[in-house]
């Protein structure tokens, strides 16, 4: 089994920025197909408010964990207090029966969304499976060059 990559700035900006994307096209999206003419059936509208609430929470939350793992690594806060408060918590994934009302379009983003929370709930559940005290990949090629030298 391959070891999950450990978590590092470059990575954290990176998906900072997807992350910053995505809920741009969310926002978008969601405001756009929010103005439901009033011919539409009350089940789509319901399926689209909650759905709508769902996708945009569950951004909130990636980037809520993106911008702690930054402060992290800026050093505003301690690993103890990422450990503490910093987790990514499970969320639901999108209601069938609501998804079933929506556009192919806003589906997809949808499970975009939910692809990208996935994503970040494995790399928070890689790092805090790892041994604290084990040491760093950077440390780990130190030693392997010193003795080879």
């Amino acid at each position: 089994m391959v070891t999950p990559a450990s978590i590092n700035p470059r990575i954290v900006e990176g998906l900072y920025c997807e992350a910053l994307t995505l809920s741009d096209e969310v926002r978008s999206a969601f405001a756009v197909h929010g103005r439901i003419d009033g011919d539409e059936d009350d089940l789509a509208r319901v399926a689209l408010s909650c759905e709508a609430l769902r996708t945009t929470t569950r951004m909130m939350h990636a980037v809520a964990w993106l911008l702690n793992h930054r402060a992290y690594f800026i050093g505003d806060l301690s690993e103890f207090q990422l450990r503490r408060y910093g987790k990514l918590v499970d969320f639901p994934e999108g209601d069938p029966a609501h998804l079933a009302q929506l556009d192919p379009e806003m589906r997809e983003l949808i499970r975009a969304t939910e692809r990208f929370h996935a994503r970040l709930k494995r790399l928070d559940t890689g790092w805090r499976d790892r041994d604290p005290a084990a040491p760093s990949a950077i440390t780990r090629l130190r030693d392997r060059l010193a003795r080879q030298a």
